[in-house]
């Protein structure tokens, strides 16, 4: 059991189960628009995720304990260098307009992590994009959408439309309540000055705005040109277990409660629509 444990640690831990969930919602995003299977983008948004999580994750780990590091830490580090070149291997095989999109997302990753933003607005000595009062939820649900819905399609030459748009605004929303259950749980850890959801309006507010999120998503469907039966139905699945799993997240949650179970509901939604479709 404790080698077990020490593997889904591993797994959660270098970033493998955020980056499958990302590779999901991007799938999704292909299936939705019925288009082939892109393994280049698909893998290549695989690997990139794994790297930059890290990166943002342990940049400053590394920085600081360089020469003491954990043997976990030096094990994520070496797994994040593959992954590197996984990553350098199929951007290779992109078109050059994807390349040029991902750049965008590239540099707010790194500014994301990285000091280098002008000190008069943040909340601490820091001084990165994670740590402006407010902006960290947002970030990362603008750059889950733009990679997960545009990066497909760009790579698939298929045209922005009307339903791509809105997609990309449903994905958006969709990150956002995904990072409730997380919002609620770090609570305790945050800084006060970080003012995430959870807060500014207590815990119980940050689910009633999940439930409301949810529905201004539902009700984007109703906008879109076209919306097939079975994709449908199964984004009413997604949505009745993501609100359950919402409304059950609690400060004091198990260890993998959003670690690993929230986590895994993009990768459900691929998986029940490539059985289903």
């Amino acid at each position: 059991m404790r080698a077990l444990k020490n593997i889904v640690d591993f797994y959660i831990n270098s970033s493998i189960h955020v980056a499958l969930a990302v590779f999901a919602l991007s799938w999704v995003t292909l299936l939705e628009f019925d288009l082939k299977y892109d393994e280049s983008i698909l893998f290549f948004i695989f690997f990139s995720t794994i790297t930059g999580y890290n990166f943002v994750k342990y940049f400053g780990l590394a920085k600081f304990h360089h020469r003491s590091l954990a043997i976990w830490l030096k094990a994520i580090q070496v797994f994040s260098f593959i992954c590197f070149l996984a990553l350098c291997y199929y951007a290779f095989k992109l078109e050059t307009k994807t390349m040029i999109y991902i750049g965008a997302f590239s540099l707010i990753t790194f500014l994301y992590a990285i000091p280098m933003v002008p000190k008069t607005i943040f909340i601490d000595k820091k001084k990165n994009l994670r740590s402006i009062s407010g902006l960290k939820v947002y970030v990362i649900a603008f750059v889950w959408s733009g990679v997960t819905v545009f990066l497909p399609l760009l790579n698939g030459d298929y045209t922005i439309s009307n339903d791509v748009i809105l997609s990309a605004i449903q994905r958006f929303i969709f990150v956002i309540v995904l990072m409730l259950p997380f919002e609620v749980r770090d609570l305790s850890y945050d800084s006060i000055r970080l003012s995430t959801i959870p807060q500014k309006i207590g815990v119980l507010r940050t689910k009633i705005l999940g439930v409301v999120l949810l529905v201004m998503f539902l009700c984007l469907d109703l906008f879109k040109e076209e919306t097939t039966g079975v994709f449908f139905w199964v984004q009413m699945v997604i949505i009745v277990i993501t609100l359950v799993l919402l409304l059950f997240s609690r400060e004091h949650q198990t260890k993998y409660y959003s670690a690993f179970w929230v986590e895994s509901i993009p990768i459900l939604w691929m998986a029940l629509l490539l059985v289903f479709r």
